[in-house]
């Protein structure tokens, strides 16, 4: 008797045994498959500077989840937030090189290959968000995606980046004489250098991945960006008033390297502009226009005093930068500023 329980115990190691090793095999196999199919997959790097919780970066993963499901795996979208590949100049010059498929840059950073972009940063060009987009989506954006086009990079849409207000830690600015004397972070842009001189400030071009440590280290007083932006930076730890100026409407290009883009399989690049149409341009602008006020109010929930700008102080301001439009006419030449002309 005891022989025979020993014979059955026996066998159910050996069965057990031979079932484990048979779902390892099987788990092994599925492990393959998964690696292969990965190593298929064509992958495309999409760099930005805004952090995971912007509307930007939350339209760049949707942007990949709808490429990844709708191409069936084919296409794999790495969504790297926060400036972790670099800057905006950095972004744009990986995909020209095509070091990376595509990157979010400001409009302001595409003046390096065309200077006909910085005519979107001029100061007070823009009356409402409806009026830029339809300026975008029009003349405009044809007219500047084809510069894009000449060194080797496609604009699959444009996103909307916010209104631009000033944020500083040495008083409230509700007229052109409060900032003088105030050192001022711009972009590494020379429209937002000449603005900020105009406007009495020491303006001092600073990278968007060191402005927080800036801030903080009191290496300069103020910066201005989108209330949004400013929010999901955490800018409002380091500074102390908001004043809402709306000197600028800030735009951004959804970017792929032209080469990589113009190998893809006809279906594929259905797929991208498809995807990015729907998140990176419609959803974006929508999400980011709708919710400006919110967070002009979250800033002021968490402590940073809201400065308004009175109707007659909004004129002083842009009566103080009006000479750019002379100077930037004779260097942009007339067909964009004639172009914008129209929906101003």
């Amino acid at each position: 008797m005891k022989k025979a329980i020993s014979i059955v115990l026996i066998l159910v190691v050996l069965l057990a045994t031979i079932t484990g090793c048979s779902n390892n095999t099987t788990n092994d196999t599925q492990s393959n498959t998964d690696t292969q199919t990965k190593k298929d997959a064509i992958i495309i790097k999409y760099g930005l500077i805004a952090p995971e919780s912007h509307s930007q970066t939350q339209a760049a993963f949707k942007f990949a989840q709808h490429v990844e499901e709708k191409s069936q795996g084919e296409l794999k979208v790495e969504v790297y937030p926060n400036a972790l590949l670099g800057g905006d100049v950095q972004l744009t010059e990986a995909v020209a090189l095509g070091t990376i498929q595509m990157a979010l840059p400001s409009t302001s950073t595409l003046v390096m290959y065309s200077p006909m972009f910085g005519a979107l940063d001029m100061p007070f060009m823009f009356s409402s968000t409806e009026k830029a987009f339809n300026a975008l989506e029009g003349e405009v954006g044809q007219l500047l995606n084809g510069e894009l086009e000449k060194v080797g990079i496609k604009n699959t849409g444009y996103s909307f980046n916010g209104i631009r207000n000033i944020t500083n830690n040495v008083r409230p600015i509700t007229q052109p004489e409060d900032l003088k004397g105030v050192k001022m972070r711009v972009m590494e842009s020379p429209i937002f250098i000449d603005m900020f001189t105009l406007l009495g400030t020491n303006p001092t071009p600073i990278s968007f991945g060191e402005l927080f440590t800036a801030l903080q280290q009191k290496t300069v007083d103020g910066q201005e960006n989108a209330a949004s932006l400013i929010y999901d930076s955490k800018f409002q730890e380091v500074q102390k008033y908001i004043s809402l100026t709306k000197h600028v409407y800030g735009f951004c290009a959804n970017i792929i390297n032209l080469d990589f883009y113009n190998q893809l399989s006809n279906e594929h690049k259905s797929i991208i502009d498809e995807a990015a149409e729907l998140w990176l341009v419609d959803w974006q602008i929508a999400e980011e226009d709708g919710n400006d006020a919110n967070y002009v109010q979250k800033l002021q929930d968490d402590g940073m005093e809201v400065n308004e700008v009175s109707e007659e102080n909004y004129k002083k301001f842009a009566a103080a930068v009006e000479p750019m439009y002379e100077k930037y006419r004779k260097e942009m030449g007339n067909e964009i500023f004639d172009l914008l002309e129209k929906y101003r």
